[in-house]
């Protein structure tokens, strides 16, 4: 966590002044993505410096962070902060924490992770409010849905426009169909190597969401069928990460 927008601080100013489409706006909501590939074993260890984090975050009111955790079946654990353009990478996430608990006792929350994880990295997802599938309303947390699996579409060179076009085709079948699968779109963005849509969606369970996608397929017939096919034409390589939403690991300001 302590590395959370350190290699992306530097360029944050230049990338907002010179890409106008990173600037927040209706259809876009910026995550910064804190990564880490915890090592086998060391999975509670590595809650439990989170569980400290949190805890101190909450004791000192802590400002300027907000962060949803999500800890996949494979290890992966992923910090997911909201910000609202690319400046906000300019600055010290933690500064207020720090300022509050004094250095020292700041830097110790930070000892427990010590070799937890075998490789972290940051970087951008835009989340797509246009082309998700939320008919009740945008909430990336739903009450009581803290079940996620997450499909990652990872699209070739010169297929972005093809990409798009399924994005959208897809969004209108499950809204003509009032499909019970709701999904957000997230669009992969500075710091990924190539580029992805992430597909989210939220359930109580796995049972539960393999009962949606079930019964989504049916409703959606051939139509579907026809879309898969698009979908296995167009994008290279799908990725499929399961796990849960962890509130007692995230930090969100009142």
């Amino acid at each position: 966590m302590k590395s959370v927008y350190t290699f992306l601080s530097a360029l944050g100013l230049i990338l907002m002044m010179s890409s106008p489409t990173w600037a927040q706006n209706d259809r876009y909501q910026l995550y910064v993505v804190h990564e880490d590939h915890v090592k086998e074993g060391k999975i509670d260890q590595h809650h439990k410096a989170d569980m400290d984090i949190v805890k101190a975050a909450k004791d000192n009111n802590m400002k300027g962070m907000s962060w949803i955790t999500f800890v996949a079946d494979d290890n992966r654990v992923m910090y997911l902060s909201p910000i609202d353009n690319m400046g906000e990478l300019d600055k010290n996430p933690f500064e207020d924490l720090e300022k509050k608990m004094g250095k020292d006792q700041y830097e110790k929350l930070f000892d427990t992770y010590d070799g937890t994880y075998s490789k972290h990295g940051d970087y951008i997802l835009r989340l797509d409010n246009e082309l998700s599938y939320m008919p009740d309303g945008m909430n990336i947390t739903p009450e009581g849905e803290n079940y996620r699996r997450l499909v990652f579409y990872h699209i070739p060179p010169g297929k972005a426009e093809m990409a798009e076009e399924i994005a959208k085709e897809a969004k209108k079948l499950y809204t003509s169909k009032n499909t019970g699968t709701h999904y957000r779109l997230y669009k992969s963005g500075f710091g990924n190597m190539g580029s992805f849509f992430m597909v989210a969606a939220s359930a109580k369970n796995e049972q539960e969401m393999e009962k949606r996608r079930e019964e989504t397929k049916k409703l959606l017939g051939e139509e579907g069928e026809a879309l898969r096919k698009k979908i296995d034409e167009t994008f290279s390589d799908i990725e499929v990460v399961t796990g849960h939403i962890k509130p007692e690991l995230s930090y969100v300001q009142n």
